[in-house]
């Protein structure tokens, strides 16, 4: 269906008997992907999720950077999950994958973009149709977010992080911005913009730590629960 008929067929009126059978059946769809979510990714324990464009490339040192975060994060005992595709996804995996770690891959499906990249473990990929499905298990199965350079889908999964941790939705997880040149423009228009317009709070600043490099990275997560005495196996 192109976007012209997707927003013609939105104006449509629908009778019953259409409604039922593609709006009420899509329900079912959308039980089983996060059926299916929950029963794989129960049972993985404690991972990190990191964040970041499709469209890196594997000579960007951004690329390099995704890889030793999931190589400290796994020698910690975490495992790392990612989108499942290609660019900082696929050097998540891939250093989660060579260093013996857990690797997860939430791929979604798309038409041109997506494919899931070959350093996902097998019983840990799952495919989805649904951003908002997927999102869930993200935020449902992470005990802290790593964000690297990317796109609208990056910003989306950051915010998103970022919200349910403000409003009490989920527990205060550790989130991380790596790359200061690429997350300072944005972050001085939320101080500015955001704050002095009182659409957030000044504490809600502390809600993400910016920082340059896979150690500085992975250190804020693990003094973030050194704090509480946990181990990667609680």
């Amino acid at each position: 269906m192109t976007s012209d008929e997707q927003i013609r067929n939105a104006f449509d009126n629908k009778d019953w008997q259409e409604i039922k059978v593609t709006d009420s059946w899509q329900i079912f769809k959308i039980m089983a992907e996060f059926v299916d979510g929950f029963e794989k990714l129960a049972k993985i324990g404690p991972c990190v999720s990191i964040f970041g464009s499709a469209r890196t490339t594997n000579d960007n040192k951004y690329y390099k950077l995704a890889e030793d975060i999931a190589r400290l994060l796994t020698e910690k005992g975490y495992g790392v999950i990612s989108g499942g595709g290609p660019g900082i996804m696929e050097a998540a995996n891939k250093g989660a994958y060579e260093a013996g770690g857990k690797s997860v891959g939430l791929n979604i499906e798309l038409p041109f973009e997506q494919f899931h990249n070959k350093y996902v473990d097998r019983d840990k990929l799952l495919e989805f149709d649904y951003f908002f499905v997927r999102k869930v298990m993200f935020m449902k199965y992470s005990q802290g977010f790593i964000i690297l350079p990317g796109g609208f889908g990056t910003m989306d999964e950051m915010f998103e992080a970022i919200t349910l941790i403000q409003t009490g939705k989920i527990a205060r997880f550790p989130i991380v911005l790596v790359g200061s040149e690429y997350w300072k423009g944005l972050l001085d228009w939320v101080n500015k913009n955001m704050l002095d317009a009182g659409n957030i709070s000044a504490e809600d600043l502390n809600l993400y730590r910016l920082v340059d490099t896979a150690e500085e990275a992975t250190e804020h997560i693990f003094r973030f629960y050194n704090k509480y005495v946990l181990k990667p196996n609680f």
